[in-house]
């Protein structure tokens, strides 16, 4: 962590937290800037590089990605680290879909700000859900963090931060340290992404390539009535697809936990299925043939 041992070994601390105010310094440089050149590509913003180099000096991660959320849009890339294979999967499958099962997007939707971890997002049953075994187990993650920065234009900007199985969990230590600079990260992230245009159609003017796509939302209740479920059994696929238990769910739309596994069996008998696998299979369906 970033200065131990300042007192007792003199310079190595001094130099520490010069690296850090330097760094620093060129994030809210980059972040300033604005990267008026709004076609950048999103590995290519020189104030994602500024962040992490600075985030990097005071805890270790190995992969970084920023998303931009609006209500149901397509979720744009705002920065990421990954290799094209790794894009693939954190990025080009995420975006297809699986972003509206994703903790993250939902606490975004939701407005919460500051620092969070994975763990204390994710509903009862997430580790165990369709969702994380089809596609977050893909991942290959040990942990994930994230910044969460509501932005006054009604959209919001997820910062996550990514350790690899190999690389461990992040530590107590390194957990209180992330926490100690979201203020800063969020002023950081608000004074880059601001006055940009995030979630909304953006068809007809300059951006980044997909921002049109983005601007079109997902309309989940008349997907739901198209496949002839009630939009309370629609509230149920949702929350099932999340991750959450029938208690979980009983919980949220203040029904029984019986009642919640009725409209389970209901849901399963119209769309001709008998597991949570066949339920995802068919959301997978839905998004992929979605213009």
């Amino acid at each position: 962590m970033l200065g131990t041992g300042s007192d007792a070994t003199g310079g190595q601390g001094e130099s520490e937290r010069a690296l850090a105010a330097r760094l620093l310094a060129q994030a809210i440089a980059a972040a300033h800037e604005r990267s008026a050149d709004v076609r950048t590509g999103p590995g290519d913003d020189p104030f994602g590089h500024a962040l992490i180099a600075w985030l990097r000096v005071h805890v270790p991660f190995d992969h970084c990605v920023a998303f931009g959320y609006r209500g149901t849009a397509r979720p744009p890339l705002l920065f990421e680290t990954f290799n094209r294979a790794e894009s693939h999967v954190y990025v080009t499958l995420y975006q297809v879909g699986p972003y509206l099962l994703d903790p993250f997007y939902h606490a975004a939707i939701e407005r919460i700000e500051g620092f969070r971890r994975m763990r204390e997002l994710a509903p009862d049953r997430f580790y165990a859900s369709e969702y994380y075994r089809s596609y977050y187990s893909q991942t290959v993650l040990a942990e994930e963090v994230g910044f969460f920065v509501p932005l006054a234009n009604g959209a919001g900007v997820v910062v996550s931060l990514m350790r690899k199985a190999a690389s461990g969990a992040f530590g107590a230590a390194q957990v209180r340290a992330l926490r100690e600079l979201a203020p800063i990260v969020l002023a950081l992230c608000r004074l880059r992404w601001g006055g940009e245009v995030i979630g909304e159609d953006t068809r007809g003017r300059p951006g980044r390539e997909g921002e049109g796509r983005a601007g079109r939302g997902v309309d989940r209740g008349k997907i739901w009535r198209d496949l002839a479920l009630t939009s309370r059994e629609g509230e149920v696929v949702d929350l099932i697809l999340q991750g959450h238990s029938a208690d979980s769910i009983a919980r949220l739309l203040s029904i029984s936990a019986g009642t919640a596994k009725v409209h389970r069996r209901n849901i399963y008998r119209k769309l001709n299925i008998n597991s949570q696998a066949g339920l995802f299979a068919h959301f997978v369906a839905i998004m992929q043939r979605k213009p």
